[in-house]
């Protein structure tokens, strides 16, 4: 290497996983001087060292001891920076290509659990009914809390086809709920899509992955086939999204912007962590492949507290912008941006180098994207889920926001949805020992014919709220092409 250092970089914006993949090399002088070595601090260190090595009950590798301790010197900063062992290293890598072995669990460490930021649609964990904000307290018959995260995730995977049991603790639920799940290859579809009514179309983005950007586009196109290249509106829920690929954000964003349009910036310490990223083709935003209209198309944005990162990046583009209304409840708010070093051959640490900042200059650490109009997620059992929540500034030694920790909404206050009768309840019935649900003229409903993570329009209060907004824009269209053409 000579005088230089090849430097491995994985820019990471996901709660969990998700990448955008660089590599550069920089010499160990351009780089900030270091201070001087904490003489007495070392010294602490090595005597801790020594004592651990020869009055500890049982004798310890050096490799655990370092190992260890480099990690917690990681988790001390913040949440998201970690040390990755070798394991952790090729899974982080793996992860990316949308297929990886596990139980599809996007997870962080939380007062010495492991709590579920989301499970990803279609998978084991998704399927059984583990939800976001669940703590998971044994992995088969091994408690959790004292295991560092990349343990725990090590104890969840396996090979395929394999079982384990999670212990999971649930607000609200008097007792553990107990699940048993199989390992799968996890094959994430990270987009769907299909036409709500007519004129209006719907697409879900589960995770940002590095095909994202060409799956959105082709959903998009087959929309616009399907309703005769002609749509009135276009809803792209962004609901628990963790996040994901950096440049699949930038492309989904550019697909619905003028090119060039600035997307994110970053600022950093160092000069690399400065980027300003903008719609281009680069990232996949070919207008030759978009359907005309997409780029003026009325559009709602759904978030929630589970959108994360990438999401908000999408969020706060099209926000900033005036290119779309976006409409839930206020995101998670992670405006950070980790890099992966290698150390050593085959490990890494994971290290918050940079904030990221939406086109008008809103950080949105520890802060989050707060909707243009804000509509609640239906309640369950006279519980109001805004109880429930856990945002980035719940989590403990998360960053600061360099604009105020208290996190104010710096757009004008959200306005009430407009009103909507509530559905008709449709009254379960039970055949062959499952739950069916019927309409009142005894045919199966919607519900019935739904797949695991499909959409049910009668059932997501949000869903109708965004869609509505979508009619009102079209009134108002409507009126205003009146008025000019009086």
């Amino acid at each position: 290497m000579q005088a230089k250092v090849q430097k491995f970089r994985l820019l990471l914006v996901g709660t969990g996983i998700g990448v955008l993949l660089t590599a550069g090399a920089s010499a160990l002088a351009e780089k900030e001087s270091l201070s001087p070595l904490p003489i007495n601090e070392l010294r602490a260190f090595t005597e801790v060292y020594a004592r651990i090595k020869q009055d500890y009950v049982e004798p310890v590798e050096d490799k655990k001891l370092i190992n260890e301790a480099i990690n917690g010197m990681l988790t001390g900063l913040d949440p998201h920076s970690a040390y990755l062992d070798p394991d952790a290293f090729k899974d982080l890598k793996v992860s990316t290509s949308g297929e990886f072995g596990g139980l599809g669990l996007e997870v962080n460490l939380e007062d010495g659990l492991v709590r579920v930021i989301s499970p990803i649609e279609d998978t084991p964990a998704f399927k059984a009914g583990i939800k976001a904000g669940d703590y998971i307290m044994k992995i088969d018959d091994a408690p959790v809390r004292g295991l560092s995260l990349n343990d725990a995730v090590a104890k969840m995977r396996g090979k395929p086809n394999s079982k384990v049991v999670l212990t999971v603790l649930r607000k609200g639920e008097t007792k553990p709920l107990v699940f048993t799940l199989n390992r799968s290859i996890i094959k994430v579809q990270s987009v769907k899509s299909r036409m709500l009514e007519p004129g209006f179309g719907y697409v879900r983005l589960a995770q940002f992955q590095e095909r994202s950007t060409e799956d959105v586009a082709r959903a998009l196109d087959n929309l616009y086939k399907e309703n005769n290249a002609n749509l009135k509106g276009l809803i792209l829920d962004l609901r628990n999204d963790p996040g994901g690929v950096l440049s699949a954000a930038v492309g989904v964003s550019a697909l619905f912007l003028p090119e060039k349009a600035l997307v994110v910036y970053t600022e950093g310490r160092a000069s690399d962590a400065k980027v300003r990223l903008t719609a281009s083709p680069e990232f996949g935003a070919r207008e030759g492949k978009l359907p005309g209209g997409v780029k003026d198309v009325p559009m709602v944005v759904l978030v929630n507290a589970g959108s994360a990162s990438a999401s908000e990046i999408v969020a706060g583009a099209l926000q900033d912008h005036k290119r779309a209304v976006v409409v839930g409840v206020q995101t998670f708010g992670k405006g950070s941006v980790q890099t992966i070093l290698p150390v050593g051959k085959d490990s890494a640490i994971k290290l918050t180098t940079a904030r990221y900042y939406t086109p008008n200059g809103r950080s949105i650490q520890a802060k989050g994207i707060t909707p243009d109009i804000e509509v609640e997620e239906a309640t369950l059992n006279g519980l109001n889920s805004a109880a429930f929540r856990v945002r980035e500034a719940d989590l403990e030694h998360h960053l600061a926001n360099p604009q105020g920790e208290a996190a104010k909404p710096d757009v004008k206050p959200a306005a009430s949805a407009p009103d909507a009768q509530p559905e008709a309840k449709l009254e379960p019935t039970k055949q062959k020992g499952t739950d069916k649900v019927k309409g009142k003229d005894g045919k199966p409903s919607e519900e019935e014919e739904l797949k695991p993570g499909e959409i049910s329009l009668k059932k997501d209060y949000q869903l109708q709220q965004a869609l509505n907004v979508l009619k009102v824009q079209q009134v108002v269209r409507a009126n205003t092409t009146a008025t000019v053409v009086k």
